[in-house]
């Protein structure tokens, strides 16, 4: 028996159940995960409809969605039959949809204090499998202008250097910056250089005139604010 013969092409499949037509015809929250991921996805394989393949890669991963938030191309290719063209694929796709999400809650937000940095970037940074340092930039009524990455690995002083970090501050004109990163142990306890760096980057700001307002550090559900400890 030929192995295509079983499975289902998305051809063979009635046209209103297949995930494209399904999406023109009754909108996108109708679709499941499965067919949402078949859709990026665009084709399957000889052995496999794009569909057959779309649930074989989310069966594959222990932690269903949440694995694609910081998934790799070496990761998912891994997979059978996703090679490096459909990993690009999705990764593009997640990425996508985490700066149009951030985008929609950072524009206007305001920044009263810790909470309000853990209402914006929680759900982003608490389940990343390394370290990112991200810059919140505020304008003069501590409004979010923009969020942006500094740096990805362990902190050191030698990656998160001043000049780094106040040139996008410069740039976007903020008259103040919040320091966030996580902990991927998801213990937001900080380390000793991680209050090295803070008191680097707040004596740097004070040079500048660009306030380093706190540091928060993102665990899983959990942050601590350097601020709050009395760190910097």
């Amino acid at each position: 028996m030929d192995r295509g013969s079983l499975y289902t092409t998305i051809k063979k499949m009635p046209a209103c159940e297949r995930p494209r037509e399904k999406l023109l015809n009754y909108g996108v929250d109708t679709l499941s995960n499965t067919e949402l991921l078949a859709i990026l996805l665009s084709t399957g394989t000889r052995e496999m409809s794009a569909i057959d393949l779309a649930q074989s890669i989310i069966a594959a991963t222990k932690d269903g969605l949440r694995f694609f938030t910081d998934c790799t191309i070496e990761e998912l290719s891994q997979i059978k039959g996703v090679g490096l063209a459909k990993s690009a694929q999705i990764i593009a796709a997640v990425e996508f949809g985490k700066r149009i999400a951030l985008t929609a809650k950072a524009n206007n937000y305001k920044i009263k204090g810790p909470d309000d940095i853990s209402h914006l970037l929680m759900e982003e940074m608490r389940y990343l499998k390394k370290e990112f340092f991200n810059l919140v930039l505020l304008n003069t009524k501590n409004e979010v202008i923009a969020v942006e990455n500094i740096s990805v690995g362990s902190l050191n002083s030698s990656i998160v250097h001043p000049r780094e970090v106040f040139i996008r501050a410069i740039k976007r004109s903020s008259s103040a910056i919040v320091l966030v990163h996580n902990h991927p142990s998801g213990d937001p306890q900080p380390s000793r250089e991680d209050i090295k760096i803070t008191q680097r980057l707040v004596e740097a700001g004070k040079l500048i005139g660009i306030d380093v307002l706190d540091h928060i550090i993102i665990g899983d559900n959990v942050y601590t604010s350097l601020k709050e400890k009395n760190m910097m």
